[in-house]
Parts: structure tokens; C-alpha cells; sequence
């Protein structure tokens, strides 16, 4: 699922005494919390003495997702141990690559390594991409609190039909980020809390968590958000902010491309698994189609469904172009040649040899892919989300894609171990 957390449009608050609050409520818990729906595991917040802070609304905040702590180390490994990387081309992940050093060549270690691609002529010569990954970088096994396995899903760019205007056929909003939003930056009291942000609102002299998607459901016209483009359909909406972006097809047949812009701060609630538990859907029937053959038949629970899940994504108009939609890396991503990663542990942008199967199968899905992207969901060493690029056959793929699999990051040989260490 596509994530920018370096673009904020919203109203961000840095402010000394909140922050150390919100990072007192964070440390200030120690009881271990069930896993999430996402995968992820998340600090509670629990209700904690702070004088500074509001007594009756600061333990209100959803979770915010703790540092991971689970052991994670590189494992030095030769390229035979690849296993499919001599069947690979890693000349078709020659574009993704270019791309991604785009931003890397910033870095002093990635500098050389950057200007000697840049400098080949292209096309490349057969076997040439090969020889440059081979003699220039040294592969490194991720390896995880669980192992060297680990679970890769597939995501897309879904398309959705829609219109600029509103009307009895396209009555559901795709939001930008409101205009009360606050963003609430902790790393300014405590840096090592710099991947936690919370989202909030003031409510007179207060801040309180953001409203959660049924409470954002009720204020529908109340809400200071613009709505860039509505929709069609509500079960293709949501699907579209889970996966983080996409395009909007007009009624004259023109399109809109749209990339995440920010969220409301509340955790992410799976609607498949809702149903499951529910008892409306069995495990092998929550998929997208199962889950929208469920909406047909019970119209009248379709808020129910939705608002199983808080979270709320809010969307930016993104410029017209004929690349994918851009990463968190702020690159256009590459249909089957990227992923999206957990950068708490795998560099963004760097090359990664993932080794897995195609859906539901197991034939061997072993290829060089580009970090170009994040994803709230997608958390640990051994974590990845394949990108199968645009339209319902790659939204096909991404829906039936649970695997396991391996991944080893290409670092450059320049990289020193205390570079390595500092990556891990």
C-alpha cells in the first residue's frame, strides 16, 4: 500500500510540552497488546499522570506504532546464493534502479556507485546490468525475529470511475486532507520518536484525537476537507485508499491520477477480516470480490462495514503522467520491479533480490526489485509489497498474493560495516 509521510500539506504542531505528553503516554505503557489487523504491533496508550496535558482527552489517542523491537541482523551473502538470480534479467529492473539513485546519489555512499550507472549508455549492452550489480555490490540476507522467511503481498494503481462533480451517480467524496487536521510531531522533544506522529484536532483549548472514518461518515458537509473528485462507488473507494493511489475515470472518458496525502491517525482495520469474524464470510471468501458480492447482497450494512475500519485516507491531485504512481522513495514505481518495504529495516531506494512464488502457487517469483516504497501494513525485515502495476489484472495478482519469501538488500562495496550497522 503507497505512503508519503515526507509530504504534509496539514497544520503541523511542534509543541515542546505536547510532545513530551504524547511520548510519556507512549513509554508510559508496558503491557504487550494483540497484534493488530495489519500485521503490526502496536504501544498502547494508556491513561498516565501528565500535568501538562488534558487529563480527560490525552489517553483518547489511538495507538501509535512503537519502534520495532524485534531482533533483525544482515547476513553477508555470495550471488550463487541468490537463488533465481542467474535465471533473473536484472536488466529489466534497470529503469527502477535509475530512478531510485535519482534520490541515493545524494548519499556520499551511493554517489560513485550512482554516476558509473548513469554514465552507461543505454540500452544496455546484454549481460551489462548483471556485471554492474555483481562487481559493485555486495548482497546481504535480511533476516528477521522469525527468520530468513518472511510475507510478501501484492499491491496496484485500481482505476474507479468518478466525476469532478457531484451527483446521484458519483455522491461518495475522495477528500483532501481537512483544513482542522494537526499533525503532532514528537520528535522534537524526543528524537527517538521521530517515526511517531499522532493526528488530532482542537477542541477549544484542547487537542483530541481526529474524527475516525463513521465520525468523518457523519459530518459529511461540517467537514473543512475539499473534496477533489467523487465516486462512483463506496466499496471501490475503499479499496482505492487501501491501496494508497490510483486513477479516477471521468464521464468523457478523461482520467485523474490521485496519491495518498495523509491519514486521520487512526489504526487500520482489515473489513475482510471483520466479516470473518463476524461470521459472514469464511477466510477463503474474504477477498475483494467476496467482500463486494457480500456488499450487493446486504446493502443496508454497508456503513457498518466500512466503519469496521477508523482509518481514513485523504488523497492529493497528482500531475498527469504515463510512469506509476510515485513511491514513498518520490519516484514513479515499476510495475513488478518494486516493492514496498519497512524502512526501520531496509534502506529506501536500495536494490532488493526477493525470492518468493507467484499467487497462490508455487512457482518461483525470484527477480531484483527497487525500495521505493512504504506502507502502513508492511512491517518487519522480512516484510514486502510487490507492485503489480495498473488495472484490474494487476489488482487481480495483488488480490491473491500472501506468500513467503526471502530478501537479500544490494548495497554498494564502498559500504563500510559501520554503515551496515547504522542500516540495520
Amino acid at each position: 500500500m503507497i505512503q508519503f509521510p515526507r509530504i504534509s500539506p496539514l497544520r503541523r504542531l511542534a509543541l515542546p510540552a505536547l510532545a513530551a505528553c504524547a511520548a510519556a503516554l507512549v513509554s508510559a505503557c508496558t503491557q504487550t497488546v494483540p497484534e493488530a489487523d495489519n500485521g503490526t504491533i502496536s504501544a498502547s496508550v494508556c491513561p498516565a499522570t501528565c500535568p501538562p496535558c488534558p487529563p480527560e482527552d490525552s489517553s483518547a489517542f489511538p495507538p501509535v506504532t512503537a519502534p520495532a523491537k524485534a531482533p533483525a541482523s544482515w547476513r553477508k551473502a555470495a550471488w550463487e546464493a541468490l537463488p533465481g538470480w542467474n535465471d533473473d534479467d536484472p536488466g529489466a529492473a534497470w529503469p527502477a534502479f535509475l530512478a531510485s539513485c535519482g534520490i541515493l546519489v545524494r548519499q556520499e555512499s551511493w554517489r560513485e556507485t550512482c554516476a558509473a550507472a548513469a554514465a552507461l549508455p543505454v540500452p544496455l549492452a546484454d549481460g551489462e546490468a548483471r556485471r554492474f550489480f555483481e562487481q559493485r555490490f555486495t548482497p546481504w540476507q535480511s533476516i528477521g525475529g522469525d527468520g530468513e522467511q518472511g510475507l510478501v503481498t501484492g499491491y496496484y494503481e485500481p482505476l474507479i470511475r468518478g466525476s469532478r462533480q457531484r451527483s446521484s451517480a458519483t455522491p461518495w467524496p475522495i477528500l483532501a486532507p481537512p483544513d482542522d487536521m494537526l499533525t503532532i510531531d514528537l520528535a522534537g522533544a524526543h528524537p527517538e520518536l521521530k517515526s511517531m506522529r499522532l493526528r488530532g484536532r482542537l477542541a477549544g483549548n484542547k487537542v483530541v484525537p481526529y474524527w475516525t472514518r463513521g465520525e468523518l461518515s457523519e459530518r459529511q458537509d461540517k467537514l473543512p476537507a475539499r473534496a477533489l473528485l467523487w465516486a462512483a462507488d463506496p466499496i471501490d473507494l475503499f479499496f482505492l485508499q487501501v491501496q494508497g493511489s490510483g486513477q479516477v475515470e471521468l464521464p468523457d472518458g478523461g482520467r485523474v491520477r490521485i496519491g495518498y496525502a495523509d491519514q486521520n491517525g487512526h489504526p487500520y482495520r482489515s473489513i475482510g477480516r471483520w466479516l470473518v469474524k463476524q461470521g459472514e464470510l469464511s477466510a477463503e471468501r474474504a477477498s475483494m470480490e467476496g467482500i463486494r458480492q457480500w456488499v450487493r447482497r446486504n446493502p443496508r450494512r454497508l456503513g457498518e462495514l466500512l466503519n469496521s475500519n477508523p482509518s481514513y485516507v485523504f488523497f492529493r491531485e497528482l500531475p498527469p503522467g504515463d510512469g506509476g504512481p510515485i513511491g514513498a522513495l518520490g519516484v514513479p514505481l515499476h510495475a513488478g520491479r518494486s516493492i514496498a518495504v519497512d524502512p526501520a529495516h531496509i534502506p529506501l531506494g536500495a536494490p532488493v533480490f526477493l525470492a518468493s512464488t507467484w499467487p497462490l502457487s508455487q512457482k518461483p517469483l525470484e527477480r531484483l526489485v527497487m525500495a521505493q516504497d512504504t506502507g502502513s501494513a508492511i512491517k518487519g525485515a522480512v516484510r514486502a509489497d510487490f507492485f503489480w502495476g495498473f488495472g484490474p489484472e494487476a489488482g487481480a495478482q495483488a488480490g491473491k498474493m500472501r506468500q513467503q519469501g526471502r530478501m537479500w538488500v544490494l548495497l554498494p562495496n564502498a559500504v563500510t560495516a559501520e554503515e551496515i550497522a547504522d542500516k540495520r
